[in-house]
Order: structure tokens, then sequence, then C-alpha cells
């Protein structure tokens, strides 16, 4: 895992600055391909059409330096649609520069994104339900191109294991590789972990990180509305454990991924319990709608995590660090010690959402190592194994969740293929029993 380090924060801070005028070498451009026309314009294709995608395409098109969405891919037509005319409204009059897809660039199906990867773009953002993440990161990694790829990168350990080997190919073919876990990019962060890491509250005995909200969008079309139970969860996607991983997986993990970026070290094992204790219409598919998950770290310290998507209770969406010396708010970026001195963070922040773009970008163009596929994996793991624990009601290590061959994927990708859960003649599906599910 990347460390925090000065050297980090310089490289953080001065990156978008370093891309101004900046320009690739021509050998480098020879050797990827890079930049129709042998120019300086890297050619975006976005693949998943939500309303990440389209935000995550905004930001990419408002770094520095010449930029294009040249091509899109979503399962579905109506998304992309709706998804295009989202990006034309965020950029306003910079959309006639910066954004060209023409109708013979819109791919849609399962295959939509190898007709975004082979259509001649630099750079491939990937932000579709996460369960697809390693199958694309993997092929636009083959091809030889750029990525952005949203949190978190798989939803079982085969997933994480087939994007860590990606991870691999792309360090070895110097391609650069972003992940959305912003706060890598947050100055508040930053700083704060910086001065965890420099001892301000002592040796790191407990962490606890918390995404406790009401949840998130309620499903959005009826089985009376879709041809077949795939087109239906995939609508549906968020509440699906092969597409989304469970709110654990699919959000949790920023909070679980700071956990471990303070520790630079990963949760040897994970013990916990959870369930669907609101949330249980049948619309609301097989996910929990609250976890609570104790991690251990080979140091013995370790890090309480809650998330919950249920109304009308105590939210809080933050990171705590407990040291020998004293208690940092990580996310309310601010440490008082033992001794009663007081600190808060009182600079400025950029938009870390557009940070990363600007980051990632920038070492593109000036040719600077930049992978974040490793951390993202592994922080990704780090919540699929939470899920694994909570579902299960076993103790799960690191290792049996790393080498898990339990795979949550469908066998097959068509619309009258079967998802790897169904409903029963109720039309409730399958929900984890922990002391009876197998998970490993």
């Amino acid at each position: 895992m990347p460390t925090n380090d000065a050297s980090r924060r310089e490289f953080l801070r001065t990156a978008g600055a370093a891309a101004i005028g900046a320009t690739m070498l021509s050998g480098y451009r020879a050797a990827h391909g890079a930049y129709a026309g042998n120019d300086e314009t890297i050619r975006v294709g976005l693949v998943g059409c939500g309303s990440r995608g389209a935000g995550a395409a905004a930001q990419a098109l408002s770094t520095t330096g010449p930029v294009k969405l040249v091509a899109m891919a979503d399962a579905f037509d109506d998304r992309l649609n709706d998804s295009l005319r989202g990006i034309h409204a965020a950029m306003g009059d910079r959309a006639k520069e910066r954004v060209d897809v023409p109708e013979e660039r819109r791919f849609t199906g399962f295959d939509a994104y190898q007709k975004v990867i082979d259509s001649g773009v630099d750079l491939v953002i990937l932000a579709t339900p996460p369960g697809f993440r390693p199958i694309h990161f993997e092929a636009a990694v083959k091809a030889g191109k750029h990525v952005f790829m949203e949190k978190p990168v798989a939803t079982d350990a085969p997933g994480v294991r087939q994007v860590l080997a990606a991870v691999e190919e792309a360090k070895a073919k110097n391609l650069k590789v972003g992940v959305g876990l912003q706060r890598h990019h947050e100055e508040t962060y930053l700083e704060t972990i910086d001065r965890i890491k420099n001892g301000e509250i002592g040796d790191v005995i407990a962490l606890r990180v918390y995404w406790n909200g009401g949840g998130v969008w309620d499903p959005r079309v009826t089985r009376e509305q879709v041809q077949s139970e795939m087109e239906y969860q995939m609508r549906n996607w968020y509440y699906y454990n092969w597409l989304c991983g469970d709110h654990i997986v699919e959000q949790h993990i920023h909070n679980l991924d700071v956990g471990c970026w303070v520790k630079d070290a990963y949760p040897v094992q994970a013990n916990g319990m959870g369930g669907r204790e609101v949330r249980t219409e049948s619309k609301y598919g097989e996910i929990f709608d609250h976890h609570n998950v104790q991690y251990e770290f080979a140091d013995g310290s370790w890090m309480f995590s809650e998330c919950r998507h249920i109304r009308n209770c105590w939210n809080s969406v933050s990171e705590h660090a407990h040291g020998s010396q004293g208690v940092a708010n990580i996310s309310g970026s601010s440490i008082a010690t033992n001794s009663g001195e007081k600190w808060r963070f009182k600079g400025k922040s950029p938009n870390p959402y557009q940070q990363e773009h600007d980051d990632l970008f920038a070492a593109i163009r000036n040719d600077t190592p930049y992978n974040e596929g490793e951390y993202g994996a592994k922080s990704t793991l780090v919540a699929i194994m939470g899920r694994m624990a909570t579902y299960s009601g076993k103790i799960i290590t690191w290792d049996e969740a790393l080498h898990s061959e339990h795979s949550i994927m469908p066998k097959q990708f068509a619309w009258d293929a079967e998802p790897p859960t169904l409903p029963g003649p109720d039309g409730h599906y399958p929900i984890p029993v922990p002391g009876v599910t197998k998970v490993v």
C-alpha cells in the first residue's frame, strides 16, 4: 500500500501543475500507440454510464491539456443516452471541443466494453457495477490502455486475484491506473494521516470506521418492466451480490481503506455479524442492511467497522484512530493528544474527485509512475473479507479470503442467462444465514 510520506504528498500537490505545458516523449507515444494523429489529445472511453460514470467522465474532461471523450458503452441504451446528455450539460461550452461521441461510437450490450477498448481510445474509465470490473480491467490492460476504475474493483476473491494479476501486467506495460478511492487525493486526509504516521498520537492501537446511513436509491424497476431476471437484477444492481458485493463492499470500502492506509497493513483476520432487519421486502434482493466487523492486524491492533442502511438511526461516515498518546478524527481532520495539544486542518483542500483525475492525467502526460491498482484490490478484499465473516458467522483469515475459490459471478453473460441467485415462488431471494452459509 502506498505510504503517505512527504514525497507522496508533494507529488500529489504538484502533479496537476506539472502537467501544464508538459509534453509526452515521442518514444513513449510510439511505444504505447497513444494519442491519435500524434497530437497531445488523450482520447477517453467511458464504460458504465450511470451517475458515477458520467461524473468521472466530466472530471476527466476537466483536466489540464487536450482531452476528448470519444466512445461510450453501457448495457442499456437509455442509460447511455441519459449519461451523454448529462455530460454535455456538465461540460457546458467546453463540450463542443471535448465531447465527440457519434452514434457509431455508442455501444450497448454485454460486449460493449470491448468495442470501446477497440475504438482507438488511450484511457478507459470503468464505472459499471463492480462485478464486471475484473473482466473489463483485464481487457483494457491487455489492449494497452490507461485506466481509471471506480471502487470497489471486484465482488469476490477470484475477481480480486484477476485484478491483481492485471495490475502486474499494467506495471510491466507502464500503463497508468487510477482507482476511485478519492480520499488518497484529499489534502485533509493526506495531512492528517501524515501526522499520525509521524507519531503525533503514538502507536495506533485501534481504529473505528463507519458508513452508517439511511441507504441508497430504492430499486428502480419492477419485473413487469423488464424482459428477464438478468435485466431485472442489472437494473437494480445495488441489491445483488454478484453486481454490488453488498454495501460493505460497494460503499464501506472507503472507510476500511482509510484504516488500512493508516496502518500500512491489511488485517490478518475478521470476525463479525450482520443481518437484514428492516429492508426485508423482496425488492431489496439479497443483501444485508447492517454489518458490524472487527478486523485484527498482525501487530495486535484492531479496526472496528460498522455500516448500516437503516433510516432514523445514528448516522456517521467517518474514520477515527486511537493511539497510545492521543486520538485522531481522520475524517474531521483533527488531532487531540494526551498532553492537551490540539490540531485541526486549516488549509485548502481541492475537490478530491477532480484531484484524482488531475493526478492521473498528469502522470500520463509526464510519464511518471502511477498505479493505484494494488491497494484498490487489497482494500476491496478487506471489505469482501468482512462480508464473508458476517454472512458465515465465522472468523475469516486474510489467506482464506484471498485464496477462496468461491465465485459469485454468473457462468454466462446474456439477457436470457440465469444470475447466480434466483427468487423463490414468493419472489424472495435466499438470504445468507450465519452459521449455515458457506463462503470459502
